[in-house]
């Protein structure tokens, strides 16, 4: 059965116990990283997780809480003597970005560096990302400051579904692509541009009526009382999600 691991819940300010906002999709055929804001290496062997075992990685936008350790992670493929090739995707605002950040680090220039394919997503709601032996994802453009994806994640052949908000003001697209999720992960860093409150989070979660709500990409120095905000809201369960957990799909 695929799962999902959440390797980090905090927003763009971590703490030595909730590291930046990131995710991975563990199925039959391998592992599919969601962003990478910091050095993945240490959270991924916490979470038991091998990064070799990594086929896809998926980024939501290029900020740096969900990219700036993608060269990293890259690097440290490519020193452990990968060979096999890794799949990127993402908008292409945002693989045109990651191209010239890793342009910069002239990585075309390491040498036996493995085959690397971006994949552009259209920027239109309901698009299959990819679909593996016991899952597949789906992608919908939410509202932030710039442009982003927030994501669906469901088990095969009839198992459960998990949707991802990514970063993002309270939109309808991101209402219809949680619609009936048995969870949905929100971000609930607050009220501003581009991002949501707990209590919207709770807004949001009732109107798609999923059965349960996650917190996440919250302040970490700031999130006693997000439950409570979202409960009043949204009359499912809601929990502050936590490093390291896990989600069966």
């Amino acid at each position: 059965m695929a799962r999902l691991v959440i390797l980090g819940t905090a927003h763009a300010i971590p703490d030595a116990d909730h590291d930046n906002t990131h995710l991975a999709v563990v199925g039959v055929d391998g592992i599919t990283l969601v962003d990478c804001g910091g050095s993945p290496t240490l959270r991924l062997r916490q979470a038991g997780l091998e990064m070799e075992s990594i086929t896809d990685l998926i980024a939501t936008h290029f900020h740096p809480d969900h990219v700036s350790g993608i060269p990293l992670l890259l690097m440290g493929m490519w020193l452990s003597g990968r060979q096999t090739p890794l799949r990127i995707y993402g908008l292409h605002h945002c693989l045109e970005r990651l191209e010239d950040m890793m342009g910069f680090y002239q990585w075309h220039n390491w040498p036996d560096f493995f085959p690397v394919a971006f994949h552009r997503l259209p920027e239109q709601e309901g698009v299959v990302v990819l679909e593996r032996g016991d899952h597949r994802v789906l992608s919908s453009p939410v509202r932030h400051m710039v442009p982003t994806i927030g994501l669906r994640f469901e088990g095969l052949p009839a198992g459960r579904s998990v949707c991802y908000s990514s970063d993002t003001e309270p939109c309808p697209a991101l209402v219809r692509l949680a619609a009936g999720a048995d969870v949905l992960l929100h971000e609930s860093s607050g009220d501003g541009l581009g991002h949501s409150s707990a209590a919207q989070a709770g807004e949001t979660a009732q109107q798609a009526e999923v059965r349960r709500l996650l917190l996440i990409h919250y302040p970490p120095d700031r999130r006693q009382g997000l439950v409570e905000q979202a409960s009043a809201a949204f009359a499912g369960e809601v929990q502050l999600a936590q490093d390291l957990m896990e989600l069966p799909l």
